[in-house]
């Protein structure tokens, strides 16, 4: 009888040394915001026409998003691309979190429509931008940001 309550109270104390351990885990990083990138293809020759658009329609929805705080913040990142079919240009809009983009989701879209006009006129602007670019896909990324 004794040895089982020894046993028991070992196994206990090997527990409590565990979680202790365990709750003391320190990682040098927290996760941050999500990035929503939207990767595209500029076609050659297209470059001043797709910006054009870029920095006037895409912009104020852009603004739109932000000040209704749907969005954090948006950048567009030009870069080389590495071969016929790679993309050349990012466009990267920022949230705070998957679950906050899922939940606004009906939000943006009613506001894509006041702003960009209804989902005919989108698909038209659609269409229109299939001579400038190429969308290729689209990534979400968690940003990791290291602690000092």
């Amino acid at each position: 009888m004794k040895m089982k309550i020894l046993g028991v109270a070992l196994a206990m104390c090997v527990a409590l040394l565990a979680f202790s351990v365990y709750a003391q885990v320190n990682r040098p990083y927290h996760p941050g915001t999500v990035w929503d990138i939207q990767y595209v293809r500029v076609k050659p020759g297209m470059d001043n026409a797709y910006k054009q658009w870029l920095a006037t329609d895409w912009k104020k929805e852009q603004e739109a998003f932000k000040a209704q705080g749907l969005i954090l913040s948006y950048k567009v990142i030009e870069t080389e691309s590495h071969s016929p079919n790679d993309f050349n240009m990012m466009l990267m809009t920022e949230v705070k979190d998957m679950a906050t983009a899922e939940a606004n989701e009906r939000k943006a879209d009613a506001l894509s429509q006041q702003v960009m006009g209804s989902d005919e006129q989108q698909v038209q602007g659609y269409k229109n931008r299939e001579a400038l670019r190429e969308p290729l896909g689209t990534r979400f990324g968690r940003e990791i940001v290291l602690s000092q």
